[in-house]
């Protein structure tokens, strides 16, 4: 990797790994607070379906937008700089998502939501790859694991909330205030992360190729079935599977358990096994566990195939951001932005793909498709030397 990172003047390795997953933990809080409260938003502003699903292209927007230019910001400011004060540009977005009142407004503010959250993602993520550096063992999905775990954490408060009937506002300026105590808190404790002055944000974007184009095609592929999982689970269960009334979202339940059970285990298995054939048996799982489901489209087989694939998924996007983060050619921030911008497209990609391909030939052949991906992962990763 590049310069080795510097840990903060009488600041603990254990503590560093603290501060690192409290903004994991704040970054997916803040995430899953707004995704608790869409169904609220939606009813407030009187949007349809399709009014709605226009108004949140505005967020990956943002996120598309700045990826070119967030990793050469990590660069050249330090992933340190760039999160710190990210984050708290995010939960101000999320605080304004509370407030829109028309379409335009709401927009605006998931579109700063957007490019606030990617520069999160790629500054925390260096952070991690560099922790993980100090500790000199995988420790990188231990802290997916904590966003995982954020993201339920999050859902529960927001279905509190709307149980109270506490409007969005309130409830993300809670959210906000939580977030601010805690980097106020743990801020010092991160990383001073290696710069380069001479990275601009504004240098001709190259398109990657060998190893790391490699890496995004991997993340690419994992991150659309992640994407199917999120978007279709729920409408599996109902369409195929047949389930009834709150059965409908145990495929969607049972993926995100097991996707946050691998990621606190993915680092005693890499450091086990391997990160080769960590990801070589992760993309295995995601076809097997796809086929379960399409091919004995049952009640219990295919829950049982949604928790193969949760535990397929978990690992591979923090071992492609390790290997990335590690790569000698290429700034840290750098290599991440590139893997993750590559990924981030099989996540918006996914799932309309298996809405045009349902369409066409049924769900369960969509499904089947994703989980020729599984397959596609297992091969790329052999042609991949530094990965071990």
């Amino acid at each position: 990797m590049n310069a080795r990172a510097k840990i903060p003047e009488n600041v603990s390795k254990l503590q560093v790994r603290i501060a690192v997953s409290v903004f994991f933990f704040c970054q997916g809080l803040s995430f899953a607070s707004w995704a608790s409260r869409i169904p609220d938003i939606k009813t407030a502003l009187h949007l349809s379906e399709a009014g709605l699903g226009s108004l949140l292209l505005a967020l990956p927007l943002g996120q598309l937008l700045t990826m070119p230019f967030s990793g050469r910001a990590v660069t050249r400011f330090g992933s340190k700089n760039v999160l710190r004060i990210a984050i708290v540009g995010y939960v101000f977005s999320l605080t304004n998502i509370g407030l829109a009142a028309k379409d335009w407004q709401l927009a605006l503010a998931l579109f700063a939501f957007g490019i606030c959250g990617n520069l999160c993602n790629i500054s925390v993520n260096t952070q991690a790859v560099h922790t993980e550096a100090i500790y000199e063992r995988p420790v990188m999905a231990s802290f997916h694991g904590i966003w995982s775990t954020a993201g339920f954490t999050g859902a529960m408060i927001g279905s509190l909330m709307m149980k109270l009937s506490i409007r969005p506002y309130f409830h993300f300026v809670g959210v906000a205030f939580f977030v601010i105590i805690a980097i106020l808190i743990f801020n010092s404790r991160l990383l001073h992360t290696p710069v380069s002055r001479t990275a601009s944000s504004f240098k001709r974007i190259k398109w990657p190729h060998g190893t790391l184009l490699l890496l995004g095609i991997i993340a690419f592929c994992c991150l659309s079935a992640e994407g199917c999982m999120f978007d279709w689970s729920g409408i599996y269960f109902k369409e195929v599977v047949n389930a009834k009334g709150s059965l409908v979202s145990l495929g969607y339940a049972s993926f995100m358990i097991m996707m946050a059970t691998g990621r606190f285990t993915g680092d005693k298995l890499a450091l086990k096994f391997g990160r080769k054939r960590m990801v070589q048996v992760s993309g295995l799982l995601i076809f097997t566990g796809m086929m379960i489901a399409v091919l004995f489209p049952a009640l219990i087989t295919a829950t049982a195939g949604f928790l193969i694939v949760g535990f397929g998924v978990s690992s591979i996007i923090p071992l492609m951001y390790s290997t990335a983060g590690k790569m000698k050619e290429v700034a840290s921030g750098i290599a991440i932005a590139t893997v993750s911008g590559i990924g981030f497209f099989g996540f918006l990609m996914g799932p309309p793909l298996i809405g045009y391909i349902a369409q066409l030939a049924g769900l369960q052949y969509s499904f089947a498709g994703i989980a020729l991906l599984g397959i596609i992962i297992t091969v790329l990763i052999n042609r991949i030397k530094v990965i071990s």
